[in-house]
């Protein structure tokens, strides 16, 4: 039986908005690989959580939530890419809680210093790759 090699868009309930207004899909998924779009710690007053910790939080529950949307879950992330506005000040506060929702199986990590992101006060911004299935042991 030939793979669905058909192109899905994956927009969860809470990110419809967003997907109407900016024209972008949280996840789009081809076969068993699925990109996410980058999250961040936007809260749901639609503000930018206070500090790292709890935008890299919110932006990791975006990214389960998406996944699961997807078919997937964390586990089945095989890359992961972030962006820090202050990567060497609060890389160490970012792996604590990274490290909670990739307590192992690692996936394939790289780490971006960058001078802005999208909306003024977000400081960290999570993107991944997930290959559906592939973190069952």
């Amino acid at each position: 039986m030939a793979p669905n090699n058909k192109r899905q868009s994956i927009v969860p309930a809470p990110f419809q908005a967003y997907y109407d207004a900016y024209h972008f899909s949280p996840a789009t998924r081809v076969g068993d690989t699925i990109w996410v779009s980058g999250q961040v710690g936007i809260g749901a007053d639609m503000e930018p959580a206070e500090g790292l910790r709890a935008q890299a939080q919110i932006a990791f529950e975006s990214l389960k939530l998406i996944l699961e949307e997807a078919g997937a879950s964390l586990a089945d992330v095989v890359e992961l890419t972030t962006f820090h506005t202050d990567l060497h000040g609060e890389i160490e506060a970012f792996m604590s809680v990274k490290d909670q929702y990739f307590p192992s199986r690692y996936p394939s990590w790289t780490s971006v210093g960058v001078t802005q992101l999208a909306l003024p006060g977000l400081v960290i911004e999570i993107r991944a790759v997930a290959v559906a299935g592939s973190g069952k042991d």
